[in-house]
């Protein structure tokens, strides 16, 4: 009887199969990778919605530190897992979109190997200077540069992350000859921000230093001002339509089924819904905006980021080998 059935209707069967599997999901504990090293405003952000999640899933879910490569090594484990829905990615601008685009081989496809369950959030990137470096504002540092061409450098967390695009792009559109340096990681860079060995620094965490007052935000890298500090200016003020923010989401393999992917995506976006949430994430030391989308907003949101980038990345002829 049953092989009469799959014969005469294959379609519903697979259906019910797969709605059965996606009701007993999750069985056992889960696997995020997180393709950087611990300790980033970004991975606690994440630990917190995965907190929420767990209640959801009513399963653990193990943070899983795989740096390397830009963010890509941990990314292309993710892309090569089984998708069995309990190896998870923390998904990012710097090994999705538009970082992917810098790469001239990369081992998977930021699109057609994941399938992109939710966007948690965007977070923007701080210019900042040292405490007493000899300028006050974004238009005091423009200006020097252009005084001093080439003699002036800045760091950010890497060749395609929101924070060196964003200074690339400006570059591109006031015609100024500011020196990249590139770090491992905003650590070292902000160390020797303060050992005076760099005139600036793209950084997402700031909250600590500023409030030190070790250092000092001259603007913002998102297209509106931050609540947390509502007298920085952005930095499209000066420069109109330069703005980048570095975002977060969560992906699986693209072979993972339809039911497993929406139940994760119906239980993260439940979790996002939280008021709660939201002013946890919005809190100075991770100063992340929530913008949950779903499955199908997510992925056109990094068409879109692929689309705004790619001629920026072309036009600085920015490539990793």
């Amino acid at each position: 009887m049953l092989k009469l059935f799959t014969r005469t209707c294959p379609l519903a069967f697979l259906l019910i199969l797969n709605t059965a599997f996606g009701d007993t999901y999750p069985s056992q504990p889960l696997r995020m990778i997180m393709p950087f090293a611990p300790g980033t405003a970004s991975e606690n952000a994440m630990k917190m919605v995965l907190e929420k999640l767990e209640e959801k899933l009513k399963q653990p879910i193990v943070l899983d530190n795989k740096p390397g490569a830009g963010s890509t090594l941990g990314t292309d484990l993710v892309a090569k897992a089984a998708g069995d829905g309990y190896t998870l990615l923390a998904s990012y601008n710097s090994s999705i979109a538009p970082g992917s685009l810098l790469y001239n081989k990369l081992s998977y496809d930021a699109i057609k190997d994941f399938k992109h369950i939710a966007l948690i959030g965007v977070f923007p990137q701080y210019m900042v200077v040292k405490a007493d470096y000899p300028v006050k504002t974004i238009q005091d540092l423009m200006n020097l540069i252009k005084n001093k061409p080439g003699a002036l450098n800045y760091s950010s967390a890497g060749v395609g992350t929101s924070g060196f695009l964003a200074v690339e792009l400006l570059k591109q559109t006031m015609n100024l000859d500011l020196v990249h340096v590139p770090y491992k990681g905003s650590g070292p860079a902000m160390t020797d921000l303060l050992g005076g060995r760099l005139d600036m620094v793209m950084t997402s965490s700031a909250a600590s230093l500023v409030s030190a007052g070790k250092i000092r935000i001259l603007a913002i890298s998102s297209d509106q001002r931050n609540a947390s500090y509502p007298d920085v200016p952005t930095i499209s003020e000066i420069a109109p339509h330069v703005h980048a923010v570095s975002w977060m989401g969560i992906s699986v393999p693209a072979q993972t089924s339809a039911a497993i992917s929406q139940r994760l995506e119906k239980d993260i976006l439940s979790v996002l819904s939280s008021p709660e949430m939201k002013l946890k994430l919005a809190e100075p030391s991770l100063g992340m905006t929530l913008m949950p989308l779903g499955s199908e907003k997510f992925l056109e949101f990094i068409q879109t980021e692929m689309n705004t980038w790619r001629p920026v990345i072309k036009a600085g002829n920015f490539q990793i080998n």
